[in-house]
C-alpha cells in the first residue's frame, strides 16, 4: 500500500473524527471487559484491583500467587509512552537491553536478558510462540511489531522452557495484542510526527511519519479488529561518518481479529497479520571498508494466520494455539571489491500447534498439561549458499506438565518438567521448581527457583555450507533468589532478584587455524552469568507516581559483548490536571565491550564502549475528554553524544508530537 495515501487516509479520518465527536454529546467512557484504548486515560490510578499474570503458568494467576517476579505493562503504562517504539519500552524493564534502539530506525537490534542473545529470548504474540526460521539464531526482528497494536506486555526472566519450549533460556517476553471492545461499532486513529537528528546533525524538519487507525466492535456472538500501522522514517545514515547518505526506513502493518462466541463454554478466536519492512542499510564497519551506500536495500515480508479456540468446563479449561507464519527476507548488497551488487534471499514457514489443558483438583491446586508440535523449514539463494527446503527441515514434539499449588500457609509452588523430542537431535529433558511464601502478618514474599532451558540449534546452523548435524542443544540453568514487599496499602511496591544463570553446549562460530576451515560447533566449558535486579514503584499521591529499576550484570568473557554492567532506569508521572499528564524519563548505561573485525589489521579487535545517559519528556493533554488526545516528546534532552555500537550513529536530540482520535 502507498504510504502516502495511508497517511492521507489517517489524517482525513483523524480531523473528520474530530468533527463528529465535537458534535457529539460527552459521556463517560462505556466499560470494556477486553480492551479499553487506554490512550484515552491520560491520568496515574492507583485504584487497588486483583492483578493477575499469565506467563507463570499459561493461565490466569493472581500476581501475589506467582512464584516469580514478573514484570507486567499494562495499556494505561502504555498510554503514557505515547510516541516511543516497543523497543523503546522494553528497554526500561530492568534486566532487559534492546541494543539498536537508540540508532537509526533500520538497524537490527539485539534482546539481552541476563547476559543472553537474541536466540535465548523467546516472543510470544497472544501465547503463540514467533520466529524466523530462516535466522541464523531463531531470532524475532521485534522491529515486526508496531506498538500501537499491544495492549499487555509481561516480561517473565530465568530459564523457562518447561512451559515455553525451545528458547526461552533467559526469558520470556508475552505480548498480548488488542481485542474488540464491547461496542457494536468503534475506533480510532492517530498521526504523529517528529525529527531524526544525530547530535551533531541539527535540521528539524520533520523526518519521522507515524499514523493509523482501528475500527472494531462486537455483538453476543461475534466480535471484530482490524487495524492499519504505516511509519516512514528518514534524516539519518545508519553508519557514522561525513556526509554519509540517508537511509530511509518505511513498514506497513495490518492485523485482522475475528471471535465467535458459540455459546457461554466455547469461544473461537481467529487471527491475520500482514507486515512489511523495507529500509536501507550499511554494510559492516571496518577500518578498511567504506560501509556507505545507497545500493543496499533490505525487504522483509511477514504473513502469520491462525486460530485458537477455548473450551471452559467445570473444573478447567482447553486452549489450542495454532498458527503458520512465514517470513520472507531479501537483500540487495554491494560488494565493494568488485563493485557489483549482488541478492540474497532467505524464506522461512514455521507452523506451531501448542494444546493445553488446565484440570482444578481444588480451589488452591491446579494443574497444566500439554503437548507443542513445531515444524520448520526455511530455502536461501545467494552468491555465497544455496540451501533447499527439501533438506532445511524440522520437526519439534513436545509434551509437557506442571504443577501449582497455593497453599492457605502463603506457601506457593509451581513445578513441571518437558520432554523435547526432535527430529534431527537426541531428545532433551528439561525441569523447574519456583517456589514462593507470603508472609501472613507482614507485607513480605520470599521466592526462590531453579530451572532448566534449552536452545534447538537453527535450521542455517545445521544445514548451511557451515552447517554441522552433530550440534546438540545449548543448555542454561538459572537459580533466582528474591523478595517481594508491599508496603503504606500497596502504595510502595519494591522487589529484588538475585540470580545465576549457567550455560553449557554454546553454539558459536569456530574456524580452525590450521585448515581455516569454518563451522558451527558446541564450544567447550561453562559460560555463567550473575546479577541482581531491584524495581520500586512509589505512588505517592493520585496525581504522582515514582517508578525506579536497577540491574547488575556480571558475565564471564565469552558472554559479555554489549551488556552493560550497571543499568538504571527512573521514572515520574504528574498529573498536573484532569487532562494533562507529564513524564519524565532517564536512564544510565555503564560501559560495555565490543569485539569486530578490523579491516585494517584482519582480526578481531575489542573496545570499550562509554557510559551514557539519557533523559526524556512527554507531555500528554485531552484536548476532548474521551475523544481526542495530544501529546509532545522531547528524547535525548540534553543531546548527548554516544555509541551504541561501533561505527554506527545514534540519535540525539529529537521532538515529535501526535495527535490521536477516539470515535
Amino acid at each position: 500500500m502507498n504510504n502516502k495515501k495511508v497517511r492521507f487516509c489517517a489524517l482525513f479520518i483523524v480531523l473528520s473524527a474530530s468533527v463528529f465527536s465535537q458534535q457529539k454529546e460527552i459521556s463517560a467512557p462505556i466499560p470494556n471487559s477486553k480492551v479499553d484504548f487506554k490512550d484515552r486515560v491520560v491520568g496515574i490510578s492507583i485504584v487497588k484491583l486483583d492483578d493477575v499474570v499469565v506467563s507463570d503458568s499459561k493461565f490466569e494467576l493472581a500476581k501475589e500467587k506467582a512464584s516469580k517476579i514478573i514484570v507486567k505493562i499494562k495499556a494505561d503504562d502504555l498510554a503514557k509512552k505515547s510516541g516511543q517504539s516497543l523497543a523503546s519500552v522494553l528497554s526500561s524493564v530492568v534486566g532487559l537491553e534492546i541494543n539498536g534502539n537508540q540508532s537509526a530506525s533500520g538497524k537490527n537490534m539485539g534482546c539481552y536478558i541476563r547476559g543472553g542473545r537474541n536466540r535465548q529470548t523467546l516472543i510470544l504474540i497472544d501465547g503463540i510462540p514467533v520466529t524466523d526460521a530462516a535466522g541464523i539464531n531463531l531470532e524475532y526482528d521485534l522491529r515486526l511489531i508496531p506498538i500501537e497494536q499491544v495492549e499487555i506486555i509481561e516480561i517473565m526472566k530465568g530459564a523457562s522452557s518447561t512451559l515455553y519450549g525451545t528458547g526461552a533460556a533467559t526469558g520470556v517476553i508475552t505480548i498480548t495484542l488488542k481485542k474488540a471492545g464491547r461496542k457494536a461499532i468503534d475506533g480510532n486513529a492517530y498521526f504523529n510526527f517528529g525529527t531524526q537528528m544525530t547530535s551533531d546533525k541539527v535540521k528539524y524538519n520533520p523526518q519521522d511519519f507515524n499514523q493509523g487507525f482501528s475500527a472494531n466492535g462486537s455483538n453476543k456472538t461475534i466480535s471484530y479488529l482490524a487495524t492499519i500501522n504505516s511509519t516512514e522514517t528518514s534524516g539519518i545514515s545508519e553508519s557514522k561518518g561525513l556526509n554519509f547518505e540517508e537511509d530511509r526506513f518505511s513498514r506497513v502493518n495490518s492485523l485482522l481479529k475475528i471471535g465467535i462466541k458459540a455459546n457461554t463454554k466455547l469461544n473461537f478466536d481467529f487471527f491475520a497479520n500482514y507486515d512489511k519492512i523495507k529500509n536501507n542499510f550499511d554494510g559492516t564497519f571496518d577500518n578498511f571498508t567504506n560501509p556507505d551506500t545507497p545500493e543496499n536495500v533490505s525487504n522483509i515480508e511477514q504473513f502469520r494466520f491462525g486460530f485458537s479456540p477455548k473450551y471452559i468446563y467445570n473444573k478447567g479449561e482447553l486452549i489450542i494455539n495454532a498458527s503458520s507464519n512465514s517470513i520472507k527476507r531479501s537483500y540487495k548488497i554491494l560488494d565493494t571489491w568488485s563493485n557489483l551488487v549482488g541478492n540474497s534471499d532467505y524464506n522461512s514457514r514455521t507452523t506451531t500447534i501448542d494444546v493445553y489443558n488446565k484440570y482444578s483438583f481444588s480451589k488452591p491446586f491446579f494443574a497444566v498439561i500439554g503437548t507443542q508440535f513445531q515444524f520448520m523449514e526455511m530455502d536461501a539463494l545467494s552468491q555465497y549458499e544455496s540451501i533447499s527446503n527439501n533438506l532445511a527441515k524440522s520437526r519439534t514434539i513436545d509434551p509437557y506438565f506442571t504443577a501449582v499449588y497455593n497453599f492457605e500457609s502463603g506457601f506457593n509452588i509451581n513445578a513441571g518438567a518437558r520432554y523435547n523430542t526432535h527430529s534431527v537431535y537426541k531428545n532433551h529433558l528439561v525441569f523447574n521448581v519456583n517456589t514462593s511464601f507470603s508472609f501472613q502478618k507482614i507485607p513480605l514474599k520470599l521466592l526462590a527457583s531453579y530451572s532448566t532451558a534449552y536452545i534447538t540449534p537453527s535450521l542455517y546452523q545445521l544445514y548451511s555450507p557451515y552447517g554441522n548435524l552433530d550440534l546438540t542443544p545449548e543448555d542454561n540453568s538459572t537459580i533466582e533468589l528474591g523478595f517481594e514487599m508491599n508496603l503504606l496499602d500497596k502504595k510502595i511496591n519494591w522487589n529484588t532478584v538475585a540470580f545465576y544463570r549457567e550455560e553449557k553446549n554454546t553454539i558459536g562460530f569456530y574456524t580452525n587455524p590450521d585448515t581455516w576451515v569454518s563451522n558451527y560447533s558446541n564450544m567447550e566449558g561453562n559460560n555463567h552469568v550473575k546479577g541482581i535486579e531491584s524495581m520500586v514503584s512509589f505512588a505517592i499521591s493520585n496525581a504522582f507516581k515514582i517508578d525506579a529499576n536497577y540491574a547488575f550484570t556480571s558475565a564471564n568473557e565469552q558472554l559479555n559483548q554489549l551488556i552493560p554492567k550497571h543499568k538504571v532506569n527512573f521514572s515520574t508521572d504528574y498529573k498536573a490536571s484532569k487532562r494533562a499528564v507529564f513524564s519524565l524519563n532517564y536512564q544510565y548505561l555503564h560501559n560495555r565491550s565490543e569485539t569486530y573485525f578490523d579491516g585494517g589489521t584482519n582480526e578481531l579487535s575489542t573496545t570499550i564502549l562509554e557510559a551514557y545517559q539519557l533523559l526524556n519528556t512527554i507531555a500528554k493533554y485531552e484536548l476532548i475528554p474521551n475523544r481526542m488526545t495530544v501529546f509532545g516528546t522531547v528524547t535525548n534532552v540534553f543531546n548527548s553524544d554516544f555509541q551504541e555500537n561501533i561505527g554506527y550513529s545514534t540519535r540525539g536530540r529529537n521532538f515529535k508530537i501526535g495527535i490521536s482520535i477516539y470515535l
